[in-house]
């Protein structure tokens, strides 16, 4: 059955296609999201905005193209009420976002990680400019909180292009397998 145009062979949107498995493999990482955290605080509320950029609404069989849009369900729902807050939807998850920042201490590591790299290959590779912009953004907040310099999209694509040497390049010994 097709819906909306879209085939119904993936959940994943038609743009991550186009990166290479590594890249979609982080994507995939950072879905989820983490246990015993409230379901509507602020990790879950970007969670929510994040599936709605590399996912299909399994419920609409849509790409729900801002955070507001009311469906989705309860995993890819709304991340703000726009009746509410209003339609500026950036400004909205940027708030959505330091309020993240402020809950860091509580947040596993591990899926900050996940995060932080999932929002920065959406940040340079989503096809909307307004999404990939705030997603850019996102990721530099996210990175610069850690004191820490973010990759160039060169380097991102170097680390993650599918060969074992350029994952190596920037990988600790410890960690290799």
């Amino acid at each position: 059955m097709i819906r909306n145009g879209l085939p119904p062979t993936s959940v994943w949107q038609p743009w991550t296609f186009e990166l290479s498995f590594m890249q979609q493999t982080v994507l995939a990482t950072a879905v989820r999201g983490p246990d015993g955290l409230p379901k509507y605080g602020g990790v879950k509320m970007l969670l929510r905005w994040y599936r709605r950029c590399v996912l299909v609404s399994s419920l609409d069989g849509e790409v729900l193209a801002n955070p507001h849009d009311h469906r989705g369900g309860s995993f890819m729902g709304p991340s703000y009420d726009a009746l509410e807050r209003g339609d500026d939807w950036a400004r909205e998850m940027n708030r959505i976002l330091s309020d993240y920042l402020r809950e860091l201490d509580a947040i596993p590591h591990h899926f900050q990680l996940h995060l932080l790299h999932s929002f920065e290959i959406v940040g340079y590779k989503h096809p909307a400019v307004e999404i990939r912009d705030w997603f850019r953004a996102a990721y530099v907040r996210l990175v610069h909180d850690m004191h820490l310099w973010p990759e160039t999209e060169e380097q991102l694509d170097e680390r993650l292009n599918d060969t074992r040497s350029g994952w190596l390049k920037r990988a600790d010994p410890a960690t290799v397998a």
